[in-house]
């Protein structure tokens, strides 16, 4: 009766026994002293953890204890049991690359960037909208204006707004053209096929009170000509980085003030017979 009532306390108390400390050589002597049975010695060996002594040494000392073979033979195969699988490492998921928009190399929209430094040292592109899209700056184009003489007029293009929203302190600005697939080129900026920063020229505009302007056409009684005022022209150098991709940088140096890349071509569809392209920058030089 007395070693019932001692087997159930243990039973109760095992749990709390084994979370605070594995089972030993010396664990089990203390059950053996305690008078539990065999078979309740060996049940709590096979389920719970432990470390063993199963050394010539190790064994003799079960013995001299009072273990009986059958205790001392669960110990010797618990110890000699393979550890439990572990379960398989979840992989982590591969990182996703994430394109660097300040990279020119990455892959960019379709437009004009400007690469700059930033106060922190580090490079970055900016995005010029085109003049007249997405509401920020119309180009006067349809209500452009004229200045007539005797045999001639000049058609100018118009930009409200003393000065462009993105500005660089350099001056000799590094550009990136970005240009769509063959099959889209109208998708750069118009209904012109634009594919090379050859059809740009680079214009210093004049800055006047609320707006900037520059001359964009020459047009007499019988004729239209197409073409920048050379006197406000700066000459530039494009390089193919590859495919629809190219650096543009002037060659020579910028004065502070308002330019912009423009386009102008003969085309339909509008009063004056002609098509702009407008993307405009400011130089704040050092």
């Amino acid at each position: 009766m007395r070693k019932s009532i001692i087997a159930l306390v243990f039973l109760a108390f095992c749990p709390l026994l084994v979370a605070q400390q594995a089972l030993n050589n010396e664990a089990v002597i203390k059950l053996v002293k305690a008078g539990l049975s065999d078979d309740l010695i060996v049940a709590t060996i096979n389920a719970q953890p432990g470390t063993y002594d199963t050394s010539t040494d190790g064994l003799v000392a079960l013995k001299a204890s009072g273990a009986s073979d059958k205790v001392v033979t669960a110990i010797v195969v618990k110890a000699s049991a393979p550890a439990p699988p572990t379960a398989p490492a979840t992989a982590s998921p591969a990182p996703v690359a994430i394109a660097d928009p300040d990279d020119p190399m990455a892959k960019h929209d379709v437009g004009v960037y400007l690469l700059t430094t930033g106060p922190d040292g580090k490079r970055k592109m900016v995005f010029i909208d085109r003049a007249g899209e997405a509401g920020v700056k119309t180009a006067n184009v349809a209500g452009m204006a004229f200045s007539y003489g005797i045999s001639k007029a000049k058609l100018k293009a118009e930009i409200p707004g003393p000065h462009a929203p993105t500005r660089t302190p350099d001056v000799r600005p590094v550009f990136y053209m970005y240009f769509p697939e063959m099959s889209s080129l109208g998708s750069f900026g118009g209904t012109d096929m634009i594919s090379s920063p050859n059809q740009f020229s680079l214009l210093a505009l004049e800055e006047k009170k609320e707006r900037r302007e520059t001359q964009i056409a020459k047009m007499g009684f019988a004729s239209q000509n197409v073409g920048a005022d050379e006197k406000k022209q700066y000459l530039f150098s494009s390089e193919r980085i590859q495919s629809g991709m190219y650096k543009v940088t002037p060659k020579e140096d910028l004065k502070s003030g308002e330019y912009a890349f423009i386009m102008a071509t003969e085309g339909a569809g509008r009063a004056t017979g002609t098509t702009v392209v407008i993307y405009d920058f400011g130089v704040d030089a050092r």
